[in-house]
């Protein structure tokens, strides 16, 4: 059953089938109260929830509990899933034949090894009749059928109207469970057909000890990096020295080149070079750090770069706040095709001369 004083119950880290969840099964700290709430009446649980929140908080690993919850065969009221039961092992498995799971980049075909493409970051209107096919037959088990979509704001206009057909007129004993870390972007006519939990943040000192726990070192400052939310700090502080080398670079300008730097970026998002990084994480730090220049030249304190005081400062007292302004909001433009950018290289030398401009 479900035990408070537990940090987290894991069950399997086995990787399973594009079209499944991925295990492992657990319940964070901070989680408790929702599992709980969620948990409560599950016999009479609407047949549609939005489990929404701030990502980095881990709420996906809470959707994927509950789908496995309402699959299991044993388990009652509060209590997880047993992960001994039939259904529980073909979860673990990745192969429960009544459970989809509904993601970007599931349909995405397998491309020449020496032209990697990017993986879709949009799920597409096809996964959505493929999961209309699934729902025409009936449950193999005979019990609910569950669908989890993740994250639900990944849907075009043409998907999220395919899925409202489902959802205003769902098949009997299924249960959809949407997930979403911008809510805000869903059609209001899929949140009216949900039932919204928003999972709040965890508390500053549960995420410290978690972190801690996680043998996450320096645990107040990638925290700090990453807004609060303990999953992406530990993602964060798994990246150090690719924060590290960002850090280097951004603070070397304006006096080194940006167009070079842009080419030694380009280089570092290249899968065929060995890169790690992608467009849309640089983006997102520069953006991060812009952010933390208009912080400090309007209190004095940052938010992400709390490690970097001293230097966002020195660097706000020669920008002007409508130049910091001018450059954060360009480069939220920006961010929305840092996706599928036409040509990276452009991206990134109009990204950092732009900046190189401000900081000059």
């Amino acid at each position: 059953g479900f035990n408070p004083d537990q940090r987290f119950v894991r069950y399997h880290t086995q990787a399973t089938h594009p079209t499944k969840p991925t295990p492992p099964t657990m319940i964070y700290p901070w989680h408790q109260t929702p599992w709980q709430q969620l948990t409560r009446d599950i016999a009479r649980l609407p047949h549609a929830v939005l489990i929404a929140g701030p990502a980095g908080g881990g709420k996906g690993q809470l959707a994927q509990t509950l789908a496995q919850r309402l699959l299991c065969e044993r388990a009652v009221d509060h209590q997880l899933p047993c992960g001994e039961c039939d259904a529980c092992r073909w979860w673990l498995a990745g192969n429960h034949p009544d459970m989809r799971l509904v993601a970007p980049g599931q349909d995405d075909e397998a491309g020449d090894e020496d032209k990697p493409t990017a993986r879709s970051s949009t799920i597409r209107i096809e996964q959505i009749r493929a999961l209309m096919e699934f729902l025409s037959v009936g449950a193999v088990r005979g019990g609910r059928r569950v669908v989890l979509i993740n994250p639900a704001e990944a849907m075009n206009l043409a998907t999220a109207n395919a899925l409202l057909k489902l959802l205003e007129e769902p098949p009997p004993k299924t249960q959809f469970i949407l997930v979403s870390h911008e809510p805000g972007k869903l059609l209001p006519t899929i949140r009216s057909r949900t039932q919204v939990w928003s999972i709040p943040e965890p508390s500053r000192a549960q995420s410290e000890a978690w972190l801690l726990g996680e043998g996450v070192r320096e645990a107040a400052r990638w925290l700090d990096f990453a807004g609060g939310m303990p999953l992406a700090a530990q993602k964060a502080a798994e990246q150090g020295e690719d924060v590290a080398r960002f850090l280097r670079d951004i603070e070397s300008l304006p006096r080194s080149d940006a167009v070079m730097l842009a080419a030694q970026w380009e280089a570092w998002v290249k899968p065929r070079a060995g890169g790690q990084m992608s467009l849309v994480v640089l983006s997102e730090w520069l953006q991060k750090w812009l952010f933390d220049l208009i912080l400090v030249k309007a209190t004095g304190s940052p938010r992400f770069f709390s490690s970097r005081r001293e230097a966002l400062r020195e660097i706000a007292q020669r920008a002007s706040f409508a130049a910091l302004w001018g450059c954060y909001n360009a480069l939220t433009q920006m961010r929305r095709a840092a996706n599928h950018p036409l040509n990276p290289r452009l991206f990134l030398d109009d990204m950092l001369l732009r900046y190189t401009r401000i900081a000059a």
